[in-house]
Order: C-alpha cells, then sequence, then structure tokens
C-alpha cells in the first residue's frame, strides 16, 4: 500500500528534464498528520491542501486568514478583529451571537480541539497547516462536517537549536517571535516559543481623531516535552497559551476605512490548553492515547449604531453589545492500530479502532444596550464515538478503504429568558474509497464520504414574545428548531509525482449532496414602537447541491527555480429553499461559496542565497449571506517578497497587497443604519488587508 515516487514512462520523463534542466532535487515528501495515520500526501485518496513553515514565513503570515488563501475552494468570514469562521467547498459558520455553534468545519491545534474559535489560529512557530476538504465523518465527526483544518507546531528536536525573528511594517506593526528547542537529557526534549504581532489596524476613526481602535495586539506561547524513555514508548506533553486583545471597529457607514463611532468595540480570547500524549509501539498493535483540555474566555463587542450621538439627533439611536462567552473544553481518545497487517478474507489488511469523548461547557453573558437586564445562558454538550477504519489490499495496485465512526451527543441549554431545552441525536458517518496505483506512480481514487451536523434549538426566537413584535408570531413559531443536516460527498481524485519527482500534481473533482441542509439567518420583525428586531436563527433548507474542482501543482524545475499553481471551481447552489422572508432561494448560489478561487506564484533562488518571491491570489464574488443580496466583489492581489538567506540569516522586504487593492470580507445589506440617509437600506462592506509594506529578520542557530 505504498506508492513509488518516481516515473518510469520515458516519453513524459524525457520531456519534463528536457524542460527543467537535469540535475534538480526532487521535492521533499508531505506527510499529512491529521488522519488516522501519519500519510504522505500524494498516497492520501482525499483533496488535502498543506502549508508548510517556510511558506508561512515567505508570506509573512500572522495568522491562519493570512494563507487560507493559497488552498483551493477555502473562504473565510470576517465580522470580526480576525477571521473566526471557515467555509471549505461552500459550507461553514459567518457569525456566531446569543446561539451555540455547532460547527461545519472543524479547527485543531496540536490535537486540542479550536473549531469556532479561529482567533486563537496564530501562526508563530507552526510547522505545517493541513487543510482536509469534504467531511471527516470517521475522523472527526459533527465538527467537521464540510472539512478539518488541522495545525502542528514544531515539535522537540534531538539537537540544540532556535530561531529569533522581528519585522516591522506599515499602520506600526510590530512583531518578534523567539523559540528554542533541544535535549535536557538522553531521554527528554524540549522546545520553548513565543510569538508577538501588534498593529494599529488599518482603519481610522474620524471621530475619535484614533487610528487604533481596530488594532492587533496577539500573544502565543508554547512548551513542549518529549520523553523517550525506551525504543517503543513516547510522551509527548504540551501546554500553551493564547491573548489576544484587538480593537473592533470595522464597518464605516460610508463604506470607506474611516469610521465614526464613538464606542470602538473589541475582539479578545485568553486561552489556557494542554495535553498529553502516550504512543506505544507494540509487536503487532499500536496503542495511542491522547488527553486534551482547553479554557477559553473570549469578548466581542461592537457599537452597534456604527456613529456617535449627535450625528442627526431628531433620527439617531446609540446603543452597545457584547458577548461574553467562557468555554471549557476535555477531550480523551484511545487509538489501537495496527503495525502488522491481518489477513481479511485472503487479503492484508490494516486496521484502525477508536474510542472518543468530547465535554464542552459553555457560559454567554450578553450585555445590551436595550436590554433590562443582562442576558446569561448556558450550554453543555457530551459527545461519545467510537470509530474503525479498515485498510484492504485487494491486489499489488489496488486498496480498499472503509471507514465508520458512530457518535451520540447530548445537549443541554438554558437561559435567563427562561428557556430551557435538552436535544440529543445519534449520529454516523464514514468513508469509503478505492484507490488504484498507477503504473507509472501516481494514484487514482474514488471515494463516497458521509458527514453530519446535529439537530438543535433557535433559543433566540424560543425567548421573543410574539407580542412584542408586528405579526410575528406565525414566523416565530416555524422557526423554533432545526434538524439534523447529512451530507454525502461523491470524490474522484488523482495525483502524481512527474519529472523525477520534481513535479507534483493533485486534482479533485466532487460532488456534494446536502440533505436537510441547516442554513444560518436572520428574522427582521418590526416592533409596535417601529424600532426593528434582528432575530438569529438556523433553518433547514431541503436539499443543497456543492460541485466542483481543485487543483494544485508544484514544480522545482531546477534548484533556484519553483513553480506552484492552486485552481478551485464550484457550483453551489440551493435545489429548494424559501428563507423566511420569503425569498425562494431556489437555484442561488450560496453565501461564501465563490465560483472560482485561485493562488500561483514563483521562487527564484541564486547560489548565494539571494532570493525574489512573487505571487497572485484571487477569487469570483460571492454572496455575504442567504437573506439579502449583498456581495463581494471579485478580485486578483498580489504579493512580492525578496531578501538574502544564509545559513544563519535571513533578511527581506515584503509587499503584501502590491496595488492596493480595495476588497471586501464582510458584508451587511437587509438593512440601513445610517440616520442621515434616514435609515434607508443599503450594503455595508468590511475591508480585507490594504498593501503592508514591511521588512523581516531571522536568525537561526
Amino acid at each position: 500500500m505504498k506508492h513509488p515516487v518516481t516515473l518510469s514512462r520515458p516519453g513524459l520523463l524525457a520531456l519534463a528534464c528536457l524542460a527543467a534542466g537535469a540535475g534538480a532535487a526532487p521535492l521533499e515528501e508531505i506527510v499529512v498528520t491529521a488522519e488516522l495515520r501519519n500519510t504522505p500526501l500524494l498516497e492520501q485518496s482525499a483533496s488535502t491542501s498543506v502549508v508548510d513553515s517556510r511558506t508561512i514565513r515567505q508570506r509573512a503570515a500572522r495568522h491562519l486568514e493570512d494563507v487560507l488563501n493559497l488552498a483551493p475552494n477555502v473562504n473565510f468570514a470576517g465580522g470580526s478583529s480576525r477571521a473566526r469562521f471557515y467555509q471549505v467547498r461552500g459550507i461553514g459558520e459567518r457569525s456566531q451571537f446569543v446561539e451555540p455553534l455547532n460547527p461545519s468545519v472543524g479547527l485543531r491545534i496540536d490535537g486540542v480541539d479550536f473549531s469556532g474559535l479561529g482567533t486563537a489560529a496564530l501562526l508563530f512557530d507552526v510547522e505545517q497547516v493541513e487543510v482536509l476538504r469534504g467531511p471527516q465523518g470517521t475522523l472527526h465527526g459533527a465538527n467537521a462536517l464540510a472539512g478539518l483544518i488541522n495545525l502542528r507546531t514544531a515539535a522537540p528536536a534531538a539537537e540544540t537549536g532556535g530561531r529569533i525573528e522581528v519585522s516591522a511594517a506599515d499602520y506600526d506593526t510590530r512583531t518578534l517571535g523567539a523559540a528554542l528547542t533541544g535535549p535536557l537529557t538522553d531521554t527528554l526534549r524540549y522546545r520553548l516559543s513565543l510569538g508577538h504581532n501588534e498593529s494599529d489596524g488599518y482603519m481610522d476613526n474620524a471621530w475619535l481623531g484614533r487610528d487604533d481602535t481596530n488594532n492587533r495586539d496577539e500573544t502565543n506561547a508554547s512548551a513542549r516535552l518529549r520523553w523517550l524513555p525506551d525504543t517503543r514508548n513516547s510522551v509527548d506533553l504540551h501546554l500553551f497559551a493564547v491573548d489576544v486583545n484587538n480593537g473592533y471597529d470595522a464597518f464605516s457607514l460610508d463604506n470607506t476605512r474611516s469610521t465614526l463611532s464613538d464606542q470602538p468595540g473589541r475582539d479578545t480570547l485568553e486561552a489556557l490548553a494542554g495535553s498529553l500524549k502516550w504512543h506505544r509501539e507494540g509487536d503487532a498493535v499500536d496503542l495511542e492515547t491522547f488527553l486534551s483540555v482547553a479554557s477559553t474566555d473570549t469578548a466581542y463587542a461592537y457599537d452597534e449604531d456604527w456613529a456617535f450621538v449627535g450625528i442627526a439627533p431628531e433620527l439617531e439611536y446609540s446603543s452597545f453589545d457584547e458577548f461574553r462567552r467562557e468555554r471549557d473544553s476535555v477531550s480523551a481518545e484511545v487509538r489501537l492500530s495496527s503495525r502488522q497487517p491481518l489477513v481479511l478474507l485472503g487479503r492484508p489488511t490494516e486496521w484502525v479502532a477508536g474510542l472518543y469523548g468530547l465535554s464542552d461547557d459553555e457560559t454567554l453573558r450578553r450585555r445590551y444596550t436595550f436590554l433590562a437586564s443582562d442576558f446569561n445562558s448556558r450550554f453543555e454538550a457530551r459527545t461519545a464515538a467510537a470509530y474503525g477504519q479498515l485498510d484492504v489490499a485487494l491486489s499489488d495496485v489496488l486498496t480498499l478503504t472503509t471507514g465508520l465512526r458512530v457518535a451520540h451527543r447530548t445537549m443541554d441549554y438554558g437561559d435567563s429568558n427562561g428557556v430551557d431545552a435538552t436535544p440529543s441525536d445519534d449520529l454516523w458517518g464514514g468513508k469509503l474509497s478505492l484507490a488504484w496505483d498507477l503504473a507509472d506512480g501516481g494514484l487514482l481514487y474514488a471515494s463516497v464520504s458521509r458527514g453530519y451536523r446535529a439537530s438543535g434549538v433557535n433559543a433566540g426566537v424560543l425567548a421573543t414574545d410574539p407580542g412584542s413584535v408586528n405579526d410575528g408570531a406565525p414566523v416565530l413559531a416555524a422557526n423554533t428548531t432545526f434538524d439534523q443536516e447529512r451530507l454525502w460527498n461523491y470524490e474522484l481524485g488523482h495525483k502524481a509525482l512527474l519529472a523525477d519527482g520534481r513535479l507534483s500534481s493533485r486534482l479533485a473533482l466532487f460532488w456534494m449532496d446536502r440533505q436537510d441542509q441547516q442554513v444560518r439567518g436572520s428574522l427582521v420583525l418590526p416592533r409596535p414602537d417601529g424600532s426593528t428586531a434582528f432575530i438569529d436563527y438556523t433553518d433547514n433548507a431541503d436539499t443543497g447541491t456543492n460541485l466542483g474542482l481543485e487543483w494544485e501543482l508544484n514544480w522545482q524545475p531546477t534548484d533556484s527555480l519553483a513553480f506552484f499553481a492552486s485552481l478551485g471551481l464550484l457550483d453551489a447552489t440551493f435545489d429548494d429553499y424559501v428563507n423566511a422572508a420569503g425569498d425562494d432561494l431556489d437555484g442561488r448560489d450560496q453565501a461564501h461559496a465563490p465560483n472560482y478561487q485561485y493562488a500561483a506564484g514563483v521562487t527564484w533562488t541564486s547560489p548565494g542565497g539571494w532570493y525574489v518571491r512573487a505571487e497572485a491570489e484571487g477569487k469570483d464574488g460571492f454572496y455575504f449571506s442567504d437573506r439579502h443580496a449583498a456581495r463581494a466583489g471579485a478580485y486578483d492581489i498580489f504579493h512580492l517578497r525578496g531578501g538574502l538567506r544564509t545559513t544563519h540569516w535571513d533578511a527581506s522586504l515584503w509587499v503584501r497587497n502590491l496595488g492596493d487593492e480595495d476588497y471586501t470580507i464582510r458584508g451587511f445589506g437587509s438593512f440601513g443604519n445610517d440616520p442621515r440617509k434616514g435609515y434607508a437600506v443599503e450594503p455595508y462592506y468590511q475591508y480585507g488587508e490594504p498593501r503592508v509594506l514591511g521588512g523581516s529578520v531571522a536568525y537561526r542557530f
């Protein structure tokens, strides 16, 4: 079940060598660590993108949002200081307010579940970002209906070493990072790291005369120990902390980078997490246990009117909204995997089996100008799951993989409005794939996978008095609960290593069938006093269809020259859905699902260490929501970096968004918020990063 890594097809090889020139080193092997077994990328029967530490540094990336556009058919939503929510193949959340969240895209940092808390995804000392597309029903369950993003930080090393880096850029941006690793004893290794990033942000507040109300102040620290008592056992202890104290002042009544708010908001996260992993190699079976704990405290607050008192005295209102969440999470997992294949029905078979448990406890306090008292809620979720996978070698070139995960999830929700609900779900997901080793060293695979997302209650709807909104009773009654969503993913893929190991290609075609598709929206209901109530809720569309293509290419024609490219094509539409406003969305694109997305670039390195990296990325326009027609525009942006790399030093100058393109990452289109215009309904946008010029210096030892 290992695939060759070189080609023997004479015609293609000769043509590739002629184009490339002789003597170039082959591409390094990439291993995906988020699977049940560590799997080389070109042997994985799935569509996955991997961003390594070198790419992270070359893009001067500080957060996951800075590298996600390299992965085809992956998008993210603004509406916060950093992207907290992600969409894969058009599926994923875009915001969270009162309601508990069951994310469609999982986020793991060194095995710890941070799904729905993307602010924590800071990138200093991250070794690899893995983006697995499609439902991960066997691997991760309910939080990975659409896919999984896995961040793996650098591990303790056997030899003493380290890195120090500093950088400075426009908008008073400054970063500092340091990492140190090595042995403490013959059997004990360590790694310590600390990263800090701060910036004034890319907005000016004209009313307050400040340029830092949308600032960034982010720190992450990590301590790792690896104990190797003998050749069969390893024990890993990891403790890490994240402290994000960012401002949030991102929307302007004038749709510019100049705001008028008199009460700028904030978007903060304090997280403490730890994990303990024990891996034992047996003669026939490997044992792995994993325990994790995480405690997070977030604050998300904003000036709801986006203006100052006095902007329009006859019409204006003034309000401030704040959401404080505390979440405690504990998970435990035990996994057994075959070290030597079994013989099943006469065929060699590798197997994995495991048990998993997760406990999440979350409390929310909302402080809002128009509430007589604070709103408080609690949410408890308990998940127990069992899973297994078989890899059967049907022949020397054909492998059948079957995976299944069954889970039981119970939830308990209660709040200060008297809502008390205890929904529960029995869930199952899995994967069936057939992989064929081609004679030229490539891989052809076909797979069917099933993902799931739990049901729930719309607490905001249940807590709203029908008499408090005009003619609201029928609308409220129709949207009190929502059902499970199920997703079937059908995929055909091809992977190959060509040109004597110097060119890799990964292609996937997929069709996703969404059943009882969960759709996030808001009810906009007038109150008797003339004001408007905005109530977030989740609804079920009948069905949805997401189909498309993903292609990634890496080519190293010479030791000095390297090319990369990726392309995502996506057609994600509703098949039969009428939203709460009565709009028929049959045939309309789903939100945050651009029809195309691409990235491409080239790196040149001289024998003396000088290098240049030039790249472009872009995507099609897309709807911001399923309940209005505001759209992001299509855009293309360019990045450039040049510098000198030696054995110990790396110094560079770089620019992101070279053309200073204005592009949007979040938008609203169903209300008016400007009293100067009589609150006429119009779209409002949050802009992405403008042109940023900076320089970095790193020292490695």
